[in-house]
């Protein structure tokens, strides 16, 4: 598998759980849903993927790779993990070339330059390369964040409730885009949301996680 999330719990504070027992698995190239309703421990779930929490007990493994576990944890800046915020969370003061550039480290400055023109063609936003943020739609800067995100070919891609903050129209082409993205760069994916039509159109598998713990899973529908 190349997901393994086993037995994971977590508390904010000792008589709080947030999340117990996860266990879920993955395959290469599979997209996930989390779905559940506010507070049921989603973007807490998410945190934990991305180090940016400690679980009290448990252990994620990507790629071969253990990243926490009762000996051993990453540090959120050593994991190979691409996040899409709520927000988008992009640099106001840095062009869209720039904050899809962020992210690379290690590479030549053309290498660099063709990665941002190879996202920026992805997701279709070539004539925005040296604009703004506060220039862009709501859409179009969901694009420029997703974009970010896989500059870096991460291992893993989290998204956290990507619609939110799109209105009804734009949520059922940018649902449609995202898949196809997804699907394009064979990108490991996991996002929360408590839509069940953003997760039956986007996901392989939907997981409901209720109460910090999971459920139920299933196959969409559509799929």
């Amino acid at each position: 598998m190349y997901v393994k999330v086993e037995n994971l719990d977590f508390k904010y504070t000792s008589d709080e759980e947030v999340l117990y027992d996860i266990t879920f698995t993955m395959n290469e190239g599979e997209v996930v849903a989390i779905l559940g309703s506010s507070g049921s421990g989603k973007s807490t779930l998410l945190r934990l993927l991305s180090g940016l929490e400690i679980p009290n007990q448990g252990s994620i493994v990507i790629d071969e790779k253990t990243l926490c576990s009762a000996e051993h944890f990453v540090e959120c800046e050593r994991r190979s993990v691409g996040m899409v915020f709520q927000d988008y969370a992009l640099f106001p003061h840095m062009t869209v070339a720039k904050n899809i550039a962020f992210g690379l480290k290690g590479i030549t400055k053309e290498a660099k330059s063709n990665r941002v023109d190879e996202m920026l063609k992805l997701v279709n936003m070539e004539e925005k390369k040296h604009v703004y943020p506060h220039e862009l739609s709501g859409g179009q800067q969901q694009r420029i964040a997703l974009a970010r995100a896989l500059a870096p070919s991460p291992s893993i891609l989290l998204l956290d409730e990507p619609f939110s903050n799109l209105d009804a129209d734009l949520k059922l082409k940018i649902r449609q885009e995202l898949r196809l993205i997804m699907k394009t760069t064979q990108m490991t994916a996991i996002f929360v949301t408590h839509d069940y039509d953003d997760a039956a159109e986007i996901a392989d598998r939907i997981v409901y996680l209720e109460n910090g713990h999971i459920v139920h899973e299933e196959v969409p529908k559509k799929h």
